[in-house]
C-alpha cells in the first residue's frame, strides 16, 4: 500500500473520443465557495427560477433556514432524508451528508431525466479532492465527465479571506477554491466600493491568472456562463490559445496561492515531459529559490509532442494529471508549448528553465 502511495498511477479522465463523451456522459460541474459567499443562494436560483434546463443539484448539507431544505423530508430525528425531489421547473435535488459520490450513483438510475449534475461542496471543503473522486471512479466515469469547477467569493470579505496568513503547514481554503477555479462568481458586488472591487479582481487574478470572472448581487448568473465548460477535456484548449497570460505573482502575494506560466516553443518528448510533471506534483522535489518545495494545486499546459501532429493537453490537481490528445493539428512551424501552473512557493523562471532542461527534443 505504501509502494502505491508513493508512485500514483497515472489515470487517464477520459479515453473515449470526445464526440461520443459529450453523446453520452452526462457533466458534473462543482460549485464552491467560502461559509457565506452565496453558494446556497446560487443553487436556490437555479432550483426555482425557470430555465428551461433540466438540472440535478447534489446539495451538501443545506444551510439554515434554505428554501429548497424546507421542501425536503425530515425524519424525526431531524435529519434529511437522501431522497430525491423533482421541482416544478423541471429539476431535481437531492441533500446528502457525505461526498455526494453515493447520490451521483443513485441519480444515475434517473438517467433521462436530466442534463446536467451540479454538485455542491462544504464552505471548508477542498473542491480538487472532490474533482479527483470523478477522475479515479471508473464506473462513474463512464456515465458522467467532469465538466468545471465554480468557486463563489464574497466580494466584501473575499480580500480577508484570500489573504488570511494561516499556521506552517495549514492550506488557506478561499485561496486553494480561487486557485481550483475555472470559473469565479464575485457575489455580493453591490457592497462593496468600485475601488474595493478592483483589489478583489486584481488578488483574484494573481491568485488565478486564467479564471473566467463574473460579477453578480444575489448570486443571479446566465447559467451558459457556468454550464458546458469542458474544462477538463481536450475542448479546453482554447482557453490557452490566445487567452495565454504572461509573468508571475504580484511581490506581497509570494507566500499565497499564486500563478506561473511561460510559453516554450518547440517539441517536447513525452516520457520526459511525464517525469517533468511527476517530479512537481509526486516527488515535490522542485524548490523555489529560497529552498521552499513548489506545491503544484492546479496544472493546465497546451503541449507539442514530438511524433504527435496534433495538440495535447496536460490536466492537473493535485497528484492525478493526464495527457489529451486533441483534434486539433499543429502547424509545424509554430509548435509552441503554453504551461499554467497555480500553486504556492512558485518561481517561474525555475519552472520554464527546468521544462527547457527536462522536455525538449
Amino acid at each position: 500500500m505504501e509502494e502505491e502511495e508513493d508512485c500514483p498511477e497515472l489515470v487517464p479522465i477520459a479515453s473515449l473520443p470526445q464526440t461520443v463523451q459529450s453523446d453520452a456522459k452526462i457533466p458534473v460541474t462543482i460549485i464552491t465557495g467560502y461559509l457565506g459567499a452565496g453558494k446556497t443562494t446560487l443553487l436556490n436560483y437555479i432550483l426555482t427560477e425557470q430555465h428551461n434546463k433540466r438540472i440535478a443539484v447534489i446539495v451538501n448539507e443545506f444551510g439554515e433556514g434554505s428554501a429548497v431544505e424546507k421542501s425536503l423530508s425530515i425524519s424525526q430525528a431531524g435529519e434529511l432524508y437522501e431522497e430525491w425531489l423533482e421541482l416544478r421547473n423541471g429539476c431535481l435535488c437531492c441533500s446528502v451528508k457525505d461526498n455526494g459520490l453515493k447520490a451521483i450513483e443513485n441519480l444515475m438510475q434517473k438517467k433521462g431525466k436530466f442534463d446536467y449534475i451540479l454538485l455542491e461542496t462544504t464552505g471548508l471543503a477542498d473542491p480538487g479532492a472532490v474533482a479527483s473522486m470523478f477522475w479515479v471512479d471508473a464506473e462513474l466515469g463512464s456515465d458522467i465527465y467532469l465538466d468545471g469547477i465554480v468557486s463563489v467569493v464574497d466580494a466584501k470579505y473575499a480580500m480577508q479571506h484570500i489573504l488570511e496568513e494561516k499556521p506552517e503547514g495549514l492550506i488557506n481554503e478561499a485561496a486553494r477554491q480561487v486557485a481550483l477555479a475555472d470559473v469565479l462568481i464575485i457575489n455580493k458586488t453591490d457592497l462593496v466600493s468600485a475601488e474595493e472591487l478592483d483589489a478583489v479582481r486584481s488578488v483574484v487574478r494573481s491568485v488565478n491568472g486564467l479564471v473566467k470572472i463574473l460579477e453578480t448581487q444575489k448570486s443571479r448568473v446566465d447559467l451558459k456562463d457556468i454550464l458546458d465548460l469542458h474544462a477538463f477535456d481536450s475542448m479546453s484548449g482554447g482557453s490557452l490559445q490566445g487567452k495565454f497570460i504572461t509573468g508571475s505573482s504580484h511581490p506581497h502575494l509570494d507566500k499565497s496561492i499564486v500563478t506561473a506560466t511561460f510559453e516554450v516553443a518547440g517539441s517536447v518528448i513525452e516520457e520526459s515531459l511525464n517525469l517533468f510533471i511527476q517530479n512537481l506534483l509526486w516527488e515535490k522535489n522542485v524548490k523555489n529559490n529560497s529552498g521552499e518545495p513548489m506545491d503544484i494545486i492546479r496544472l493546465k499546459g497546451l503541449v507539442a509532442i514530438k511524433d504527435k501532429s496534433n495538440q495535447v493537453i496536460v490536466q492537473g490537481v493535485h497528484e492525478l494529471y493526464d495527457l489529451e490528445e486533441t483534434h486539433v493539428a499543429w502547424d509545424e512551424n509554430q509548435r509552441v508549448n503554453r504551461m499554467v501552473f497555480i500553486g504556492r512557493h512558485l518561481d517561474t523562471d525555475i519552472l520554464k528553465q527546468l521544462f527547457l532542461l527536462a522536455v525538449l527534443a
